[in-house]
């Protein structure tokens, strides 16, 4: 599997407040991009693959609202998670 459990331990740590802090919307977000850019990638590849397609439409969404929520609730962290990650609006 391209996602092993230290691979989202070390995302975790990085973005989020702790290795074991799963929940945060900073460590969530860098999974979801990493998610997204495999995805991507697979896409690219397999063209008529619609379930992928259709996963991929929905963890864009996923961030999308966990952006927007992080956004409204502090702007800071906002900025910082979108300027780490190298996303844009």
């Amino acid at each position: 599997m391209y996602l092993t459990s230290e691979k989202k331990a070390e995302f975790f740590e990085k973005f989020g407040k702790g290795a074991t802090d799963t929940g945060s919307a900073e460590g969530q977000i860098a999974m979801f991009s990493y998610r997204i850019a495999h995805l991507t990638e697979h896409l690219k590849k397999n063209r008529k693959d619609f379930s992928t397609q259709r996963a991929l439409v929905s963890l864009v969404g996923k961030r999308r609202s966990l952006l927007d929520y992080l956004a409204k609730k502090d702007i800071e962290r906002y900025r910082q998670i979108i300027k780490e990650l190298g996303l844009r609006r």
